[in-house]
């Protein structure tokens, strides 16, 4: 088991994720949007080659490993009724990439849920096994989050998902049931449950991502907090994870201080920095408690 986090939860700057990483004792980062000097940020899949050969050398330099890629592949802001191109061509992108960093394991979605009833099933697995027979046969496992996306609409819709695309495993992210409604029965939909969710597809987790919020009905949307804080349940799979002999990656995606898809969430660069490392540190001290 090895422990790791999405280094731009940190902050932009390949630099500064780096130094987070480093500053938590780890040597994993999970790398999903990049900067590096002279070039904008975006994801590692996307950024130009020269400043792909800048990341590579500050990495090595630093002696930090890129233990999986973050990518945007099948993500929530990508359509299954419209071509399905531009995963495609994300997938080629980081293939060599990846190997290049010795790079194993990269996450995709599995396309934006639709309005209404009609899903696309077939053509969402039709697409996922083509992704997924491309990493594959170039070594590297794909891995499914439960996030706003068909496997994420609950633990039916990813078992479902997997039973129609061989090879697939999962990343389970402990936070997102809280807020993401349980499409698995009629209107009005409830909010998932994580444990139940979890206990569901436990066999095919093999990364996970920790995150933990409540559900605000006032505000209706989802409020982040520090691990064990909110409803994430994330002491209790933490602790069946671990006494029952997991050991694949365990990364922190905070959010707290910054929120990938949402740009109104975003905090002073010092305040993200210490949030992230603070976020780290919490995580290792319930790790070692629920092991005791």
């Amino acid at each position: 088991m090895y422990l790791t986090g999405l280094g731009d939860e940190s902050g932009a700057s390949i630099d500064v994720q780096i130094r987070a990483t480093k500053e938590l004792g780890w040597r994993d980062l999970e790398a999903r949007s990049v900067e590096v000097p002279g070039f904008p940020a975006g994801n590692i899949h996307d950024i130009p080659d020269e400043a792909f050969d800048i990341l590579v050398e500050k990495v090595n330099a630093a002696g930090v490993r890129v233990s999986g890629f973050a990518s945007a592949i099948g993500n929530w802001g990508k359509r299954i009724d419209e071509p399905g191109e531009s995963s495609l061509a994300e997938a080629r992108r980081a293939i060599p990439r990846m190997q290049r960093l010795g790079t194993t394991m990269v996450r995709i979605m599995s396309f934006a849920v639709r309005d209404g009833e009609d899903q696309m099933e077939e053509e969402r697995f039709r697409r996922l096994r083509e992704i997924t027979k491309l990493f594959l046969d170039a070594g590297i496992r794909p891995v499914h989050e439960n996030c706003m996306n068909y496997g994420g609409m609950g633990w039916q819709f990813t078992l479902k998902m997997l039973e129609n695309v061989p090879g697939l495993k999962l990343v389970f992210d402990t936070g997102n049931p809280v807020f993401i409604a349980d499409r698995s029965g009629p209107k009005p939909w409830s909010r998932q449950d994580p444990w139940v969710f979890y206990t569901h597809v436990r066999e095919h987790i093999v990364h996970v991502h920790v995150k933990d919020a409540v559900w605000s009905a006032a505000k209706q949307a989802e409020e982040y907090r520090f691990p064990g804080e909110g409803d994430g349940q994330v002491r209790r799979i933490l602790k069946d994870l671990l006494w029952t002999g997991y050991d694949g990656g365990i990364a922190i995606e905070p959010h707290m201080a910054v929120v990938f898809h949402d740009e109104s969430v975003k905090s002073s660069p010092e305040a993200q920095y210490r949030n992230y490392v603070d976020y780290g540190r919490r995580v290792m001290r319930m790790i070692e408690e629920v092991k005791g």
